[in-house]
């Protein structure tokens, strides 16, 4: 790959998708100059926190994996010096990486910023060039060409061969339409309504609006600003918005969701800095 300036190409494991108070667990850089040499940094991190089962699963890194890791600001300082001023690539690195880590390193005291950088995501290219419209799918699964696109008829029987073609693809030929369903994605519980205006973190419900938005749980507003609570009563919010502040007041708080287990993981570890 041809390349004139310092490109870092990055990754970064985290326990969850929380960009605000997610944590770091492993940190994956390779940083290519123009004469062709890479040079790699791979380091695990102690994020302070449990692992959610989840992550530990889809990354291999569990709490043990990175009991004796050292903490991100143990090597917040290398993280910087090889960044540098290099230009920056990766898979969604705009959305979440990037965001993240300049979080992570201005908790530190290290100042990091895109402004000056080109930025080469990966993710956003790819969509940008490969659709994934119904005729893309046709294309891929069927090996057609969809004819009469944006035709009622033409786009419903070309879903059904998709199906079809699908069927086979993932269950086999002896599989049936019921067969799919176990492709079926369940709804985001993260958040607690369909506003999105609260959301679950390490078991517990934090305020996602206002003057507390990602700072404060229900129970903490609860505790120190009762008043709040109640304007969002007499405010307009959707009915369950409204039902949980006047559930807070009475001293009510909803469980985190058993069937969503990951989300009431994370815990802090005793006597580890969160």
């Amino acid at each position: 790959m041809k390349i004139s300036k310092e490109l870092v190409a990055l990754d970064l494991e985290t326990t969850g998708t929380w960009i605000e108070k997610d944590r770091i667990i492993e940190i994956g850089m390779v940083k290519c100059l123009p004469s062709g040499e890479e040079i790699v940094y791979n380091r695990r991190v102690n994020p302070g926190m449990n692992i959610p089962q989840v992550v530990a699963e889809l990354t291999g890194i569990d709490d043990a994996a990175v009991k004796d890791a050292p903490r991100f600001s143990e090597i917040a300082a290398e993280i910087s010096v090889f960044l540098g001023t290099a230009d920056l690539a990766g898979f969604n690195i705009e959305t979440f990486d990037l965001p993240l880590l300049e979080r992570e390193l201005t908790s530190c005291g290290y100042k990091f910023s895109i402004e000056g950088r080109r930025i080469y995501d990966a993710k956003k290219i790819y969509h940008l060039n490969e659709k994934r419209d119904l005729s893309a799918a046709y294309r891929f699964y069927c090996g057609k060409t969809l004819e009469d696109a944006h035709s009622a008829l033409a786009d419903t029987r070309a879903c059904l061969e998709v199906l079809s073609s699908q069927i086979s693809r993932y269950i086999g030929q002896d599989g049936g339409i019921e067969d799919l369903e176990k492709f079926n994605y369940k709804p985001r519980t993260e958040f607690y309504d369909e506003e999105r205006r609260f959301r679950w973190w390490n078991g517990r419900l934090y305020i996602m609006f206002g003057k507390y938005a990602r700072k404060y749980s229900l129970d903490d507003l609860a505790k120190e600003d009762r008043k709040y609570l109640e304007w969002i009563v007499s405010a307009d919010f959707s009915p369950s918005v409204k039902e949980l502040a006047e559930k807070a007041l009475r001293g009510e708080f909803p469980k985190c969701p058993a069937e969503e287990p990951r989300l009431c993981e994370g815990q802090p570890v005793p006597g580890k800095i969160v």
